[in-house]
């Protein structure tokens, strides 16, 4: 009756246009006050625990020092250098793209941040090169997901909260699949522009490459100071995150300076607004999270599943489904946080490895953010590229099939996810 309830109401509540943060507050709030015995000042308690979460400091590090290299001239580097490695080969700009997606997504942590810094370059660049500006929104709006995938990502640090995870194992696990997911991208890339016989760049001299690596050498080493500090035990993955923020306003402000200390306070500003705005989902989805957790409904719906006597395959099935209909309508994080504590037990029980069923959500969220009506990374790409909508979501579609194809690998195999941490034996 309860687990009903819970559901309904919050299913309801969405549908009348109560925001997805709300929805998740007052379904865990009334359903508390209903049917359980637990007094409501234990929503205040557990509200406040939310925000003393440590591995939670991340986001707020995390999102300011992407938003450091947003607003500084990082991406535009980052693109140079990657069009100086493969500009030359047929497609060479679109590859490049896919290339600076990834770079990127190294730094920010974020898939619309992707979307937005690389799009706005790299989309115009395609353009005046020659290539429809569908091919390379469609891209671009596929390639930004990694941002989520490759380390760090946000949505880890939340699925990490969420089931009491390592973080640094998280992040190792998501390595393979991400420079993967890039790679299929690429190849992908480089088969349509053969076929539809696109344009490439003059193959870039020894002199031109060096030029641009020097430039994009200060955005790189964020890769290394945060995953090699990470794993080199210097320092946490939350620490690593708040080292990442000040490295990155360091390089904007004096490095590059392409960020004066006049502009600092508006891009604290912006960052401010959306740590705000994602904490007050991730509080109210711990709140609703709880409510799942005190009225045992994890553990009835765990002994349900066993007692169906579903296998590995099929339970890895269904979540997929459940997630990419989620993913269509609500943000990652959000999903995250009222799922895992529900797929979790039951994944233990059947054997599937947590880090394994973490990188499964996460690739399911990058397909989400490009699935209508809600993928966040579809309003981007309008946003960044004046098409409409429609337009977007139809130049994106044939690249999502192939991460929907790509999700059948990572469900099914899970040496690709569990490799490189069991290499580097991370318990």
């Amino acid at each position: 009756m309860t687990i009903l309830f819970l559901f309904l109401l919050l299913f309801l509540l969405m549908f009348i246009g109560v925001p997805v943060a709300a929805s998740l507050g007052l379904a865990g709030s009334i359903t508390i006050m209903l049917f359980s015995p637990d007094s409501v000042r234990s929503l205040a308690i557990k509200l406040f625990e939310t925000s003393e979460h440590y591995t939670l400091l991340a986001i707020p590090f995390f999102l300011l020092s992407g938003a450091f290299m947003t607003t500084g001239g990082v991406a535009r580097r980052l693109i140079d250098f990657a069009n100086a490695c493969v500009g030359h080969i047929r497609g060479g700009l679109a590859i490049g793209a896919v290339m600076a997606c990834m770079l990127f997504a190294a730094l920010s942590g974020s898939s619309p941040a992707t979307v937005a810094a690389v799009g706005s370059i790299a989309i115009a660049g395609m353009v005046r090169s020659g290539y429809p500006q569908a091919f390379g929104a469609g891209i671009v709006c596929n390639a930004g997901t990694l941002g989520i995938l490759i380390p760090p990502s946000i949505v880890m640090v939340v699925y990490a909260a969420a089931t009491e995870q390592s973080v640094g194992k998280l992040f190792m696990a998501g390595v393979i699949p991400g420079v993967l997911l890039g790679v299929v991208l690429m190849v992908a890339i480089y088969i349509v522009a053969r076929i539809k016989n696109l344009p490439a760049l003059p193959r870039a001299s020894l002199r031109e490459w060096l030029r641009s690596a020097r430039e994009a050498i200060w955005g790189l080493l964020l890769m290394v100071i945060i995953l090699g500090g990470i794993y080199s035990g210097m320092f946490t993955p939350t620490e690593a995150a708040a080292v990442a923020a000040v490295y990155a306003g360091f390089v904007a402000l004096f490095v590059y300076k392409d960020l004066s200390i006049r502009e600092c306070p508006k891009v604290l500003l912006e960052s401010g607004k959306l740590t705000i705005m994602l904490m007050f989902i991730i509080a109210n989805a711990m709140l609703f999270a709880h409510v799942l957790t005190t009225e045992q409904i994890p553990q009835q719906i765990t002994a349900w599943v066993i007692e169906m006597g579903l296998q590995p395959w099929q339970f890895l099935l269904v979540v997929n489904i459940v997630l990419l209909i989620a993913g269509a309508f609500m943000e990652p994080s959000a999903i995250i946080l009222i799922l895992a504590p529900i797929l979790f037990p039951i994944a233990v029980q059947l054997g599937i490895d947590p880090i394994h069923l973490g990188i499964i959500m996460v690739v399911n969220m990058e397909i989400g953010l490009i699935t209508p009506p809600v993928g966040l990374n579809l309003f981007v790409t309008s946003a960044v590229t004046g098409m409409p909508l429609t337009a977007v979501v139809k130049a994106a579609w044939p690249w999502l099939m192939l991460l929907i194809s790509f999700l059948l690998v990572i469900t099914y195999i899970p040496a690709v996810s569990l490799a490189l941490p069991n290499w580097l034996g991370m318990s």
